[in-house]
């Protein structure tokens, strides 16, 4: 049983609002108000520098991602592939599914030519900083944040 990779569609919504929302550290952030999550989705579709991502098992959504490629004149005018959001339905978690799902994203962002792969993870997510840094990626950086 081999995940399969696609371009997630309007009917996934629901899903991969639940993979998101299943997280406890996203589901205790404040809102500001009912989210309209297909405005979100649609404008994302509609968007050439991104893509949301869905992995299946035998036909269920089981994970999801998203991927955004940024343009920049820093590294030589290199593209960077920014992956966010990236979720695994907690039955199906320590699989090796998150893994693979990071390959599949490192390897899209290597043939599309990018410079880099970059992620950011909360300071919570220690768990998670070990797993991404198994996968050789390198806490580089402090990242900022500023809610509006």
């Amino acid at each position: 049983m081999s995940p399969q990779f696609r371009t997630a569609r309007r009917e996934d919504v629901p899903v991969i609002v639940r993979l998101i929302n299943e997280d406890p550290i996203t589901a205790a952030r404040p809102s500001s108000g009912e989210p309209d999550y297909y405005a979100a989705f649609d404008a994302v579709d509609a968007d050439p520098r991104n893509e949301l991502i869905v992995v299946e098992l035998d036909g269920e959504v089981v994970g999801t991602m998203q991927i955004t490629y940024i343009p920049g004149l820093s590294r030589r005018g290199g593209e960077r592939a920014q992956v966010e959001a990236v979720r695994v339905a907690p039955p199906y978690r320590n699989r090796g599914i998150g893994r693979e799902m990071m390959r599949w994203a490192i390897d899209r962002a290597r043939r599309r030519g990018c410079a880099l792969v970059q992620l950011t993870s909360d300071k919570a997510r220690t768990d998670a900083h070990r797993f991404y840094a198994s996968l050789g990626f390198t806490a580089s950086h402090e990242g900022f944040k500023l809610i509006l």
